[in-house]
Parts: structure tokens; C-alpha cells; sequence
């Protein structure tokens, strides 16, 4: 078990050693997929979730590059709608008009008052009534 342990903080100690703006040039090729900039990188893919968690300058510089890729997104999507595009128009209509009455079902807003509380198994069992063979009644 110590071997493993070891080897652990071997494999750390070398992941350390790609500089953030390396990742983050890799992430930007990859068009923002951790999976393939993990395996670009030669590292899991959990181990870059976790130092985008761990280390806000990454996290910062990842975000900033998903920050343009929603802004290109937004700015085809424009384009699309200034060209006439049905689909274009509809997909922003129901998404960023639901109070104009643009939306395909009803949003059913609800406060709940007072404390939700558990239900034991006891309670559980006499509510549904199970028969000893686990079916109901």
C-alpha cells in the first residue's frame, strides 16, 4: 500500500509541472472538452477537474475561454435570426421571452411553507402496506 501511495505523489509532483497556460491552450484547442485536453495533456480527466476546483487562476483562465465559446454561440445565433432562420427565432423567443408568453408548457412557481419532514420506515411501511413478500396489497 505504501508503494501506491508513493507512486500517487510521484505522478502529482509531475502533474505540477504543466504550466496553466499550457492548459489552457490546450483546453482552447480541444474547444473546451476536459475529457480530450486530459488526454492531450497525458493526465485523467478528474485530475484536471480537480485543479480547475483547487486553483483559482486556472479555473479563471477556463472560464474565460467558455465565456467566448457562449459568446460565439450567441452571435451565430443572431446571425441566424437577422437571416430569417425559423428555428432561430423560435429557440430565442422561448428562451429569452417566456414572460411574453413564448414558452410550450406551463412554469408552475410554489413556496413551500413550513419543515419538510422524513418519513420512517415505519411510517413508510404502514402508508404503502407491504405484505411480508414486499408486494402490495
Amino acid at each position: 500500500m505504501a508503494d501506491a501511495s508513493k507512486d500517487m505523489k510521484d505522478e502529482d509532483a509531475r502533474y505540477k509541472n504543466i504550466p496553466f497556460p499550457i492548459i489552457a491552450k490546450t483546453y482552447k484547442a480541444n474547444a473546451g472538452n476536459l475529457a480530450l485536453t486530459a488526454e492531450a495533456l497525458g493526465i485523467d480527466r478528474s485530475t484536471l477537474w480537480q485543479w480547475r476546483k483547487q486553483f483559482p487562476e486556472l479555473e479563471k483562465m477556463l472560464n474565460d475561454y467558455d465565456e467566448s465559446l457562449g459568446d460565439l454561440a450567441e452571435s451565430k445565433l443572431m446571425m441566424a435570426i437577422n437571416e430569417g432562420n425559423l428555428t432561430a427565432i423560435i429557440f430565442y423567443l422561448k428562451t429569452k421571452h417566456k414572460g411574453r408568453g413564448y414558452i410550450e408548457g406551463q412554469e408552475i412557481k410554489a413556496t413551500v411553507q413550513g419543515a419538510i419532514k422524513g418519513m420512517s420506515q415505519e411510517e413508510w411501511k404502514r402508508r404503502v402496506r407491504l405484505t411480508p413478500s414486499g408486494t402490495r396489497d
